[in-house]
């Protein structure tokens, strides 16, 4: 049932959601079960669900017990959560897919971008110790590589139940440096129950809200015999978020009011216009709309352990609680080319999409990205970055009461900022 069967605007049918399949769920498999087909719009979960049934790609599914809350997971790509939703089939669909080149079967031998809310990377991506350029070649465009044990490599399932699941993966990267690493990778994904949600975040969530939450575990080990260090380069755990953007979606992150360095780097793709990012009172607010490429991080020490988006349109808030080491590291510098100094990396960014120089647009859609520091590891040493994606869902008097408390803000300053 794989090939070109669906068309973008399309309507999908799977069956009822009486069915729950946690892995390896074949296209024959979904259509065997019993039940009355039903058909699902873009933009829902049950949509999704069946896309990639279609495409014959299997998935992992947890779910919670009443079936509201969901999370797609998939093994051959990495391991990422895809997307996932706070109520079932019909709810919406949070993760932004590439469904046009996930149809078309194609493997691009320098990135496959298919999308999903989650996604497990290693840094840095520029500089003297990228994992995405060679040894002397030109740190653009036309050189960059996605190594496939990120990109196209599928990872092991070595433990499962109904609420997590435990992949591994082992290989080995070039740096532009051109010193080797063996790493391997654990990588768990765990559903929440609203009682988890609440202790992790430390905040009361009114009852009327509908939420999905999920913890990801990610580990890497120096698996060869040689010490990563700052004269080898330090691979980083980059964990990449994909969204769908809207004209009043806003990405707002706070930063420490005491940090007397530069809060916030707005020069990846040329300098933020000031209609776009504001800066203001311990909050740091980006329009994202996917119509102006553009991207932000900040560094450690303004950088705190929370970050939130909000889309007014779906009254849908997205909350991402991250680790962020108490005695600090050196986080690696992502930015291509000269770098004055390889350590001096963000500890979060946003990135929000539009067109290229030439026109063309990837998506659009827009990130959410947390990074652990560089891994000075001896052989055999690991390190972990945790982090905690929360979608909540509901009018917005609800919302605003987790803004307030979370973030110290009103709901209201938030979506007015970047209000025509």
């Amino acid at each position: 049932m794989a090939g070109g069967c669906i068309q973008n605007n399309e309507k999908i049918t799977v069956m009822s959601d009486k069915f729950k399949f946690f892995i390896l769920a074949s296209a024959a498999s979904l259509m065997s079960c019993g039940g009355a087909d039903k058909t699902y719009t873009m933009g829902t979960y049950g949509y999704d669900l069946a896309f990639f049934s279609e495409q014959g790609i299997d998935v992992v599914e947890l779910s919670s017990t009443d079936g509201t809350a969901k999370i797609m997971l998939i093994p051959s790509y990495q391991g990422r959560v895809m997307t996932s939703t706070t109520d079932g089939n019909d709810g919406d669909s949070y993760g932004w897919i590439n469904y046009e080149l996930i149809r078309s079967g194609e493997i691009n031998p320098q990135f496959n971008p298919t999308g999903g809310e989650e996604r497990f990377w290693i840094g840095p991506e520029g500089g003297p110790f990228s994992f995405y350029f060679k040894k002397g070649d030109e740190q653009i465009y036309a050189n960059w590589k996605v190594p496939a044990a990120i990109d196209t490599d599928s990872y092991e399932i070595v433990a499962q139940n109904d609420k997590s699941v435990h992949f591994t993966k082992d290989f080995s990267l070039v740096n532009a440096s051109d010193n080797c690493f063996d790493i391997g990778v654990d990588r768990s994904v765990t559903l929440l129950d609203k009682t988890q949600i609440t202790e992790i975040l430390a905040c009361k969530i009114p009852s009327e809200v509908a939420c999905v939450a999920y913890t990801t575990v990610n580990v890497i080990t120096n698996r060869g015999v040689a010490a990563w260090t700052r004269e080898t380069g330090m691979p980083s755990i980059w964990l990449l978020g994909m969204f769908n953007p809207t004209p009043s979606t806003t990405v707002f992150i706070p930063y420490d009011v005491s940090y007397d360095g530069k809060i916030v780097n707005d020069t990846y793709f040329g300098k933020i216009p000031s209609d776009r990012l504001l800066v203001d009172n311990g909050m740091v607010y980006f329009k994202i709309d996917g119509m102006y490429r553009s991207k932000l991080g900040l560094p450690a020490g303004s950088a705190r352990d929370l970050c939130g988006s909000y889309d007014s349109e779906k009254r849908v808030l997205t909350v991402i609680k991250y680790s962020v080491p108490v005695e600090g590291g050196d986080y690696v510098n992502g930015q291509w080319g000269d770098q004055e100094d390889p350590f001096s990396g963000d500890v979060i960014n946003s990135y929000n999409d539009g067109p290229t120089e030439n026109g063309t647009i990837m998506g659009p859609f827009y990130e959410v990205e947390t990074s652990s520091p560089g891994a000075a590891l001896a052989p055999g040493e690991s390190l972990t970055h945790r982090q905690t994606t929360i979608h909540f869902q509901g009018e917005e008097a609800s919302i605003d009461t987790i803004v307030r408390e979370l973030f110290g803000v009103e709901l209201e300053q938030i979506t007015k900022r970047f209000r025509q």
